[in-house]
């Protein structure tokens, strides 16, 4: 009965057609220019990589991980800035851009006047930006195994992973745009997204944090990101990975709807 219900309640194909409709309005609407800064998403991440994993880690050397194996200083940081670049990639599209077609574009009001819907507006954008988040991503990853600090095979499996935390972090960044009230926000979120990639794990490991503050930055997205990554790119994943990816799919899937019910608030109220 259900089977025979749920086609009628939700048109996947349908839901499918128009969210792809919205992602491609965004690939028509780009100028040259922009492909120029969507480049320069991967330089940032790479810069981290040089100066801190190779150029700090030539003072520290090894690292021993929780778990007893030791890796490179750089093969340990690594894998954190990829995780890191593909938040920051998930959330510039999702958070500033989607703001500015929300609130000042009045772009939606006119996609609303078609059959799409608020809900397909938000998996639209959110496409669009995994597009973004997965160029950086693999960008990143074919760096990485040149520098020998993963294997081709681990990059691989790796990738997949970080298009599933740009799309964890995309859902919640649009959730977020739509409670801003004023550009002036945008000041507070990125405070607090320096201070997730600063405190997650990124080039401590958690474990060397006091207790209290160990389990702030375990319970923290980027942390859970980080650790998914990390244990895939060294070779060292446990069974915890599942409870990375179930954290990773909740924040995911709270986020659409989040940002679902808000559009629809703020678009048809």
């Amino acid at each position: 009965m259900v089977a025979l219900v749920l086609p009628r309640l939700v048109n996947v194909a349908a839901v499918s057609r128009r969210s792809v409709s919205v992602a491609e309005r965004n690939v028509a609407a780009l100028k040259p220019v922009y492909w120029l800064l969507l480049a320069s998403g991967i330089v940032e991440p790479l810069l981290y990589l040089f100066s801190i994993g190779v150029g700090v880690g030539a003072l520290i050397g090894d690292l021993t991980l929780p778990g007893g194996e030791v890796v490179a200083y750089a093969a340990f940081v690594a894998p954190a800035m990829l995780a890191s670049s593909a938040m920051s990639g998930a959330l510039a599209e999702t958070t500033f851009n989607f703001y500015g077609k929300l609130k000042y574009m009045k772009l939606y009001d006119g996609v609303i006047a078609t059959p799409v819907q608020p809900f397909e507006i938000a998996l639209g954008e959110l496409g669009w930006a995994m597009l973004r988040g997965s160029a950086y991503s693999a960008a990143f990853l074919v760096v990485m195994v040149a520098m020998d600090l993963t294997t081709a095979a681990r990059a691989l499996v790796a990738l997949p992973a970080a298009v599933l935390v740009g799309f964890a972090f995309g859902a919640l960044g649009m959730a977020i745009s739509t409670l801003m009230r004023s550009w002036h926000d945008f000041d507070l979120m990125a405070s607090a997204q320096f201070t997730l990639f600063l405190f997650s794990g990124t080039f401590v490991p958690a474990q060397d944090y006091p207790a209290v503050l160990r389990w702030l930055v375990e319970a923290t997205p980027l942390y859970r990101a980080v650790h998914l990554v990390r244990g895939i790119s060294t070779g060292t994943v446990g069974g915890e990975w599942v409870l990375d990816v179930l954290y990773l799919l909740t924040v995911m899937t709270v986020g659409l709807l989040v940002a679902s019910r808000r559009m629809g608030r703020l678009l048809y109220g």
